[in-house]
């Protein structure tokens, strides 16, 4: 079927994301965050955020306070974090605009911090036909329900969309669900996929 959706997830594919911005400045180099990070398992805590859960709750099991209080420094930090978008592919989704395609995203981001996201990136909240944000469903990538509620809310069949993602366990997801996907590495590759399929 012929591609007429582009679904995009954000994180690391329009605005880079790095957690270690965000604990820098009380931690000084990323060997300390490094140590900090893994001390606390930060990627699956920041995962069941991405699902839903408050950092709040989160960081109430974590046995240290000072721990405690530095993950929770996380929404204070969150911005520096996301601080740098990704203009090489920003360049390429008003191409894909202007040739008449829809543009919509789904992300996994917590519904804490996509706020601070949006008001970080004021084009988040333009760019999109739908956005559908893990946290605010409760469902994170790769559950095929997150790719599900973004076709019934666009109104578009899964065969109809090409899903941009930087994970390849999402691209799976997606391909799993019915759409065509493509693993995001650079702006480069993503331009020389797109003009393979003859979508720009």
């Amino acid at each position: 079927m012929t591609i007429t959706t582009i679904v995009f997830d954000i994180g690391n594919v329009l605005v880079r994301w790095d957690a270690h911005q965000a604990f820098l400045p009380a931690l000084k180099d990323r060997a300390a965050v490094d140590a900090f990070l893994a001390r606390i398992n930060f990627p699956a805590r920041n995962l069941r955020a991405d699902g839903g859960e408050t950092f709040a709750d989160l960081a109430a099991e974590i046995p240290d306070p000072d721990d405690r209080a530095l993950f929770l420094s996380y929404l204070t930090g969150h911005a520096a974090s996301i601080a740098e978008p990704i203009e090489g592919t920003w360049a390429i989704l008003e191409r894909l605009h202007a040739r008449g395609l829809a543009i919509h995203a789904i992300t996994n981001w917590s519904a804490e911090t996509w706020p601070i996201g949006l008001a970080t990136h004021p084009r988040l909240a333009q760019a999109f036909g739908v956005t559908v944000v893990s946290g605010l469903e409760g469902i994170i990538k790769p559950d095929p329900r997150i790719f599900a509620a973004l076709c019934d809310r666009a109104g578009v069949t899964p065969a109809e969309c090409l899903f941009i993602d930087d994970s390849p366990k999402n691209v799976a997801g997606a391909q799993a669900a019915g759409m065509q996907a493509h693993h995001f590495t650079t702006p480069e590759a993503l331009e020389a996929a797109l003009t393979a399929r003859g979508l720009l």
